[in-house]
């Protein structure tokens, strides 16, 4: 089913604007315009370990969230088809127009969102905005795009996504609808686009380098193939190629020294965190910590089999949704950490990274299925609950 939902804005602010899984379920793979707060944000915080949680409001399927930067307005995707602007100062929220048609279904819809920093401003303005979707294509096919457009917002009542282009497509369009992974990362210098994209659950694509399944792509920022890629001499789509061998990268994410991560799904076992090198195989199928979900063995990873081997892996799998490297001020011991939002397990998991080595560290318990997080200007977590009727949860130190 395609499904695009656009709800007129109720919204109107003065023009001064101060101005962003498994599909298996034993692994865990809207809300209209409002002038006020909502009312979960003025209830009392409660603890959970470490954390003063408030409870800031509740979305349709949120998928992603980012901070238009320099402000404290993140932009929400919603799986169906809908984007939102919500403000963590003020808690006001609206619709934003223009969001692309998707294809929704299963593990398919809107996807990621992404800016760039070189873009910061202290209001809303004009920004690029890049997005990614699960597209319906002949037959019975679809497959991920990335999408870029202009972010126009006169007024947040007239907030709107414009020109928005496709990109890059992920190469071939196939049946199903999981595994699409679609997270976006920008290079630290800000001149790459990568995008993480998934096997599509087809296994062995992720082993071929003439199609894009199963492999981190590394593209300009127009969606071009990028000079320097491992496989450049081999044409397109081969040249896109930064890294293969990978199944459902539901994490992609630069550390603070400019080296890129992804986080994956394995099957039954074998949920993985990766330093994504360049031209470097990631041995899925043909390798996992786990096995295959009818039971059927998988080989493990070992020292002789030629393929990169995950920093740290899970069995019993996490299931995660999303992840970042914690660098705020809040929580000042675990700048650098990762910290991983999980369905299956409904924690998040923070990791202790030194350089490339990583080792658990704690496990916080948060009750629900965690789709997204995202670390806010003031070093404040911000975590999405998943499916719908999802809570938006503000995470502080508590006391």
């Amino acid at each position: 089913m395609t499904k695009n939902k656009f709800l007129s804005a109720a919204l109107a602010t003065s023009a001064g604007l101060a101005i962003s899984s498994c599909g298996n379920a034993n692994t865990g793979e809207n809300a209209a315009a409002s002038a006020s707060s909502s009312p979960e944000a003025s209830q009392p915080s409660e603890t959970v370990g470490p954390f003063a949680v408030r409870d800031l409001g509740r979305f349709d399927e949120p998928w992603a969230a980012a901070f238009v930067p320099g402000t404290g307005i993140m932009v929400i995707t919603e799986k169906a088809g809908t984007l939102e602007g919500y403000d963590t100062e003020s808690g006001e929220r609206w619709e934003i127009a223009g969001a692309p048609t998707v294809d929704y279904g299963g593990q398919g819809g809107l996807g990621d969102v992404a800016f760039l920093d070189s873009e910061s401003a202290d209001r809303l303005g004009t920004r690029t905005i890049y997005l990614s979707w699960a597209e319906a294509g002949d037959g019975d096919t679809r497959g991920a795009v990335v999408g870029r457009g202009q972010l126009v917002c006169e007024t947040r009542a007239d907030c709107a996504v414009q020109d928005l282009n496709v990109i890059w497509r992920q190469t071939p369009k196939v049946t199903g609808r999981g595994h699409y992974s679609h997270r976006i990362a920008f290079s630290p210098d800000g001149k790459y686009l990568f995008v993480s994209s998934g096997e599509r659950q087809k296994q062995d694509p992720a082993q071929d380098t003439s199609n894009t399944l199963g492999t981190v792509v590394r593209l300009n920022l127009d969606g071009t193939a990028a000079a320097g890629n491992p496989l450049a001499d081999k044409g397109s789509p081969s040249d896109q190629i930064w890294s293969w061998g990978h199944r459902n990268l539901l994490g992609l994410q630069f550390d603070s020294a400019g080296r890129l991560w992804d986080l994956e799904h394995g099957p039954a076992g074998g949920d993985e965190l990766n330093l994504v090198e360049r031209g470097n195989n990631y041995g899925w199928p043909v390798r996992s910590n786990g096995d295959n979900y009818n039971g059927s063995p998988i080989p493990n990873h070992s020292a002789d089999d030629g393929f990169t081997k995950p920093a740290i892996y899970w069995t019993p799998v996490i299931a995660p949704g999303d992840f970042l490297f914690y660098s705020g001020d809040m929580f000042a011991d675990w700048q650098g950490d990762a910290l991983i939002a999980n369905l299956k397990e409904q924690n998040i998991v923070r990791v202790r990274m030194d350089g490339t080595k990583a080792t658990e560290a704690a496990r916080y318990d948060l009750g629900a299925r965690l789709r997204e997080i995202v670390e806010g200007p003031d070093g404040a977590l911000y975590i999405f609950e998943d499916g719908e009727n999802a809570r938006l949860r503000k995470l502080t130190p508590a006391g």
